[in-house]
């Protein structure tokens, strides 16, 4: 069966709750650890039904924002959720309290419980009308941002299709494009502050009413952060200030020469190279089919993946009018199915998506197995490590990608995912202020927004006053959607840089142990999975300086007369 004939039929609440209270029910009367185990078993059953529903829903409204029915279906699961979660808390409560939980430890793993921990502090009855009001602010901002119709070039484009215009050879149409994207940023400032001034006050309430000083606590829970803490987050920040940063600046330093520029400006930062940024060589159906050959040829285990995504129809990758913007992959458990969505703009970014979303789905694909859902995914940083290390492990088939523009895409690959890493520090740094700050008016947050910047992008030089004041962080979705998720980028690409210096070293050594990581998924914390592969900590001192220093040197080493 193709994804599209994949049935779709609204989940029956009450029988979902039935089903709920029948377990709570089972486990309070159970005498033994078989009794519970048969309970958590069935429920986990309906948990997977819901979640394949929830996930149809999620990504046919995302592919078509303006299709009513789904838009309305996707209404009922912001509404519903939060009713979902109260059950599932109950569930959680009545397994951390069980009579028989050394055995249900020894059965479904430590980490069941370590989350189970977590998310016991993220919830109470008395904040779901502020987890709907959450929900629907989120939801506010997706249509927000996928309402955009940006008039450039004698056409009208959404915020994914001005993409390619900030990598034009021509710096007239790279700063004209900005303008424009940010134009759309500026009609919408007072919403796009509003939108986000009520998240982070509805979240304040959460966090309040959850027992905290403020929501920075119930963002690493939600996260499922078990072993790790905001000061840990704190220290690995100062490591990339200290150790990283200058690597950045120098790396555009470099850039400023070769493009023969002596005002690097914010426009030209996603530009390369003065014969253009290396572009792949053909369409989606080229790239799906390079895409397919590539992972034959690396594993049998990626061959039969990528059949199964192929046959079954699981990527929908094309830009379209209406469809949400962005690039993720989700699962749908009861048909064993990750599903790939991005919108393919005709930059290299094309082909990070089927390397990098593959990278997730290809994880999750090799824990369908797994009978506890909360382990078909690890949490959020550690999930990362498994897309950008399968972005370094294409590698060496880039060039049936990009052909003559290999090398360039290799150089830029490498220096990109060194100065995303500061970015995504600023992200989480402003997103610690809000929420130890959450009375700050909008002009006050600009203004921290824009000061990150100068500590972490000194490079950042703007030529647009609504810029300049501090406005970008509108376009980071994380922002708005998922508190306190961006440094699991950041912190994964330390471990992904990893995979590359291993991978260079010895390639069968690290494609084993990659595939170990990713067939863990979420049964290990995120200093157990790194543990198990033989991984630094990026949380240790020295880790950043000491991983930057080969990937600095491949850099140095690289031939210039390729990289005109």
């Amino acid at each position: 069966m193709i994804f599209k004939d994949y049935p779709y039929v609204r989940p029956n609440l009450e029988q979902v709750k039935a089903a709920y209270q029948e377990t709570l029910e089972a486990l309070k009367k159970a005498s033994s650890a078989e009794e519970q185990t048969k309970a958590i078993d069935a429920i986990n059953k309906v948990r997977m039904a819901f979640q394949t529903m929830s996930s149809l829903c999620y990504v046919r409204n995302t592919i078509d924002t303006t299709d009513k029915f789904y838009e309305d279906e996707q209404n009922f699961y912001d509404e519903n959720t939060p009713i979902i979660n109260g059950y599932e808390n109950d569930l959680s409560l009545a397994l951390f309290n069980s009579p028989f939980k050394p055995e249900l430890e020894a059965k479904y793993g430590h980490q069941l419980f370590a989350l189970i921990e977590a998310t016991l502090k993220t919830f109470k009855p008395e904040i779901i009308e502020d987890l709907q009001e959450e929900n629907k602010l989120i939801t506010e901002y997706n249509k927000l941002s996928a309402s955009a119709k940006i008039e450039f070039d004698g056409k009208i484009l959404n915020l994914s299709q001005m993409a390619p215009y900030s990598i034009s050879p021509d710096r007239s149409i790279r700063k004209a494009a900005e303008a424009a994207t940010m134009g759309f940023f500026e009609a919408n400032e007072e919403k796009y502050d509003s939108i986000y001034d009520k998240l982070v006050k509805a979240r304040t309430r959460i966090a309040k009413k959850l027992g905290f000083e403020n929501f920075v606590e119930v963002g690493y829970a939600r996260l499922g952060r078990t072993d790790f803490d905001s000061k840990m987050v704190a220290n690995y920040r100062k490591q990339v200030e200290t150790d990283l940063v200058p690597v950045a600046a120098k790396i555009f330093e470099e850039k400023a020469k070769r493009l023969g520029l002596t005002d690097l400006k914010s426009y030209d930062l996603s530009f390369n190279f003065k014969s253009g940024n290396p572009k792949p060589k053909g369409d989606r159906d080229y790239l799906v089919e390079q895409a397919k050959t590539m992972y034959h040829e690396m594993s049998k285990e990626t061959g039969e993946f990528i059949d199964f995504m192929i046959d079954h129809e699981l990527l929908d990758l094309v830009a379209k009018q209406g469809k949400a913007g962005g690039g993720y992959t989700t699962y749908i458990p009861d048909y064993s199915s990750p599903f790939i969505f991005a919108n393919f703009n005709g930059t290299a970014g094309d082909v990070d998506v089927l390397t990098h979303e593959a990278g997730h789905a290809f994880q999750v694909f090799s824990c369908r197995g797994f009978t506890v859902p909360d382990y078909f995914w690890p949490t959020m940083e550690s999930a990362e490590i498994h897309s950008m290390s399968m972005e370094f492990f294409a590698w060496p088939w880039m060039q049936k990608f990009f052909k003559e523009d290999t090398d360039k895409y290799l150089y830029s690959h490498l220096a990109e995912s060194i100065t995303f890493i500061p970015y995504g520090v600023a992200v989480d740094e402003f997103q610690h202020l809000m929420y130890e700050n959450p009375e700050m008016t909008p002009a006050e947050r600009k203004t921290v927004w824009r000061n990150l910047e100068k500590k972490y992008l000194p490079y950042k030089v703007y030529d647009n006053a609504f810029l300049e004041k501090g406005t970008y962080w509108f376009r980071q979705g994380h922002i708005f959607k998922v508190a306190f998720y961006y440094i699991d980028y950041t912190l994964a690409q330390i471990c992904a840089h990893q995979f590359w210096i291993k991978d260079h070293e010895n390639h069968e050594k690290a494609w084993k142990a990659y595939y170990e990581l990713c067939k863990l998924g979420g049964s290990k914390s995120f200093l157990g999975l790194i543990g198990a592969t033989g991984l630094k900590n990026p949380f240790v001192d020295g880790t950043v300086a000491n991983v930057t220093k080969p990937l600095r040197k491949f850099l140095d080493d690289f031939d210039p007369s390729k990289l005109e």
